[in-house]
Formats: structure tokens, sequence, C-alpha cells
């Protein structure tokens, strides 16, 4: 594990209790990442200076605590430009990583599917590309110079040729893997489709397990799971959602990554019901909310449905529940509800909300049918839901919720007669 130093540099109006958040924030993305966090600096500014980001003086301190920890590693939680990240690593001695190169890292580190992993390096090489020069003088450091030594222009020229063939061909290659997802979400047109977005660590994964019971990964880290995944929700009434868990958000997300990921995220774009999953128990919910919402409508994903639903409800005092609910009432137009992953019958008012939405989309009707043909009637029972029957001599009389496919085809027989209710 290398021991790292974390650096913060907010501004002077910043609230100290948001600055203390952000940076306890950062330690866990420097732990989900392997690192020791063995120090902290802050400097609040008015403005980040050209050279270091922070003051002379601040680097200066912070060369003593590197010296002091015995620090391999120092991480901003800000962006930094090349320029900057190559000036404190000369007066520093040690290598210097901001937070978006750190992210990068851990979404390398976790991605598991090809395409997370085809993703995850085109964002890595778009960073890496304007970094280069500071990326060699990293190696010839940090390995001694041993075939390293002098690579010149000509070496740099020749990587930003390569990296910039393989973007490019990774770009092809996600633009394949997006045709490939837009087939699939044609053939599950016709049902009912929800995407979980949120927040990372807010518990979508959780949801989608306890919701599915199938096996997936869960873990109580900042990008615990990267890859998304369906699954096929049971709800009352022999109805059914598919829910897709999408890729976890977090403020100062990288931009390439971002963009990266945009075809995963077009899940959300395409599903009836976008449930915007929020931990309950985080003192900064509203501020990561914000941080999603921001996200969505700069992917122009946020002009469909959506429900608020508050997890981790389950680590709340009664009090401290019921003063939730009441300001969620108070700022919220989007319906929400409030639930436990954890918990049983922690989900009911999640399971009722998606069954709502489902019948919401489903015609109510009376069918009149002869009684001979079973094959309707069992479709009527498998894929609507069957609100009373009665038997008027040969024929029978149905009330059901049907979906619009089924009513196509129920239209289209001669010996059924449909009425709308």
């Amino acid at each position: 594990m290398e021991r790292t130093v974390l650096v913060g540099a907010p501004l002077r109006s910043e609230d100290t209790r948001v600055v203390d958040e952000h940076m306890e924030e950062l330690r866990r993305l420097t732990d989900t990442a392997g690192g020791d966090v063995v120090g902290r600096l802050v400097q609040r500014i008015d403005a980040p200076t050209p050279q270091f980001y922070i003051g002379r003086g601040k680097v200066a301190e912070l060369r003593t605590l590197t010296e002091e920890t015995e620090a391999d590693l120092v991480i901003f939680d800000e962006e930094l430009k090349p320029d900057q990240a190559k000036n404190l690593e000369q007066s520093l001695s040690v290598r210097v990583m901001d937070r978006s190169e750190l992210i990068l890292d851990i979404f390398a580190s976790r991605a598991r599917t090809r395409e997370a992993k085809l993703q995850v390096e085109l964002a890595q090489l778009e960073y890496l590309l304007p970094r280069l020069q500071r990326m060699w003088t990293h190696l010839s450091r940090i390995r001694g110079g041993i075939g390293l030594r002098g690579p010149g222009e000509t070496q740099l020229e020749t990587d930003r040729r390569l990296i910039g063939r393989r973007i490019a061909d990774l770009r092809s290659k996600l633009r394949e893997v997006a045709e490939s997802r837009a087939i699939q979400r044609r053939r599950r047109q016709g049902e009912f489709r929800a995407a979980l977005v949120g927040y990372t660590n807010a518990g979508k994964s959780s949801i989608l397990r306890s919701l599915s019971g199938s096996d997936l990964f869960v873990e109580d880290r900042l990008f615990a799971t990267l890859d998304s995944a369906t699954r096929s929700v049971e709800l009352e009434g022999g109805h059914q959602a598919l829910v897709t868990d999408t890729v976890g958000f977090i403020r100062k997300l990288p931009h390439h990554l971002v963009a990266s990921f945009r075809s995963t995220l077009e899940e959300v774009r395409e599903a009836d019901l976008a449930i915007h999953v929020i931990d309950a128990s985080h003192p900064e919910w509203e501020e990561h909310k914000a941080v999603v919402d921001q996200v969505l409508h700069d992917l122009e994903l946020d002009r469909g449905a959506q429900v608020l639903v508050f997890n981790k409800v389950d680590r709340l005092t009664h009090g401290e529940e019921e003063a939730l609910r009441d300001r969620v009432r108070a700022l919220e137009r989007t319906p929400a509800v409030f639930t436990s992953a954890v918990e049983d019958a922690g989900l009911e008012a999640l399971k009722e909300t998606l069954l709502a939405r489902v019948r919401s989309r489903m015609a109510h009707v009376e069918i009149l049918l002869p009684a001979a043909e079973g094959e309707i009637l069992a479709a009527v029972h498998r894929e609507g839901e069957v609100m009373g029957m009665e038997r008027n001599g040969v024929r029978l009389r149905l009330r059901a919720r049907v979906p619009a496919p089924l009513l196509g085809r129920l239209r289209q027989i001669p010996d059924v007669e449909l009425s709308e209710i």
C-alpha cells in the first residue's frame, strides 16, 4: 500500500463541514484504490495559483509533511493542469495525482466486463494524452532510467500517435457495443423497464439484489461495482419489471469518464422509470442528489419519469426519519419512497411504486370470448392481470388489465369482443 498524503484546496467561501466531508470522501476513494493515508493538508484559496494550484508556502509545508511521513504519493482533491502536477512533483520529489486520475485508477481496477474495460481505457488514454511528458519523467525516476534514458521528443511523438490510434480503435469498438445494446433494448420493448441511478455507495446494487433475489456483488466501498446488470423483479399479480443497475456518480467525476460511459447510461434514457437512489443516512445527501441531477441533465437523461428512493432509513432514528420525510415533502416535487435494502419488507414501498407504474401502462378492459378459447384466456392470465371472470353460457366475460402488445393482438381476433373500462 502506497503511503499517501491528501491535499484539499477549497475556496474560502466553502463551509468547513462541507470541506471536511469532501476530504473524508477523498480518503475513502484512496482506501478503495489501496492507498494508506498518512497525512492531510488543507489550504483555503481565493483562486488556484498557475504554478502549483496552492501557494508556495503551502508547497514547502507539504514537502516537509511528505518527508516526515515518508509518503510515496500526494493526491489532490482538485483537478490539476499538467504543468501544475509537473511543478509539484519537481518540488516534492514524490508522485502527484489529482482526483480525476485517482477515480480513473479505481475504475480500471474494478471494471470486469469487456464494455467497462473499454470505457475505462478510453477515458484513461484521453486523460493521459496531454500529460505524456510528465509520465515519462515518472518512469525515468521510478525505474532508475534503465532503457528509458533520454526518450526525447521522438519517443513522445511516437507515443502520441500510438495513443491516438488506440483511442480511435476503442471508440470504434464502443460504437459496436452501443449498437449491440440498442438491439437488446429493442428486444425488451413491451416490457416495463426501470434504471437505478445515484451517487456511489447509495445502495443501488443492494436494492437490486434484494428486489430480484440474485447474487450480485455488494461491498460498502465507493465504486464497489461498475458493470451494469439487468435483473427481472417479480411483482404482485404476476407482473414483472426489468431493473438495471448503472454506474454510480460522484462529485467532480472526470468528464472523459462520463463521456465513455454514455452508451451504458443510455439505459436510463430508454427506461420507463428512473429510480434515483439516495443514501438517506448521509449528511450531505442533498449535495449528492444535486451531483446526480447535474450529470443526468448534462447527458440529457433527465426527461423521463423519475422516483426518488431514500435508502438506508434503517440507519436513522424514528425522529430523524420523520424529519427527513417532512423535508423531502417540502422540497421535492418528484415522488419519493423510503426504503431499507437490509430489513424485511424494507422494499415494499418501492415494489408498490413499480407495480403502480406497470399497471398505469396497461389498458383496463372488458373481454368477451368463447369459453373454448383456452389459449386466449391463458395469454391474458400470463401477460395481463385478470380482475374478474364470469361465465355466460358458452362465453366468458373477463375484466382485466392488459399490456399494449396483447391488446393489439386481441383486437385482431374475430371472436373476441373488447371494450375499455
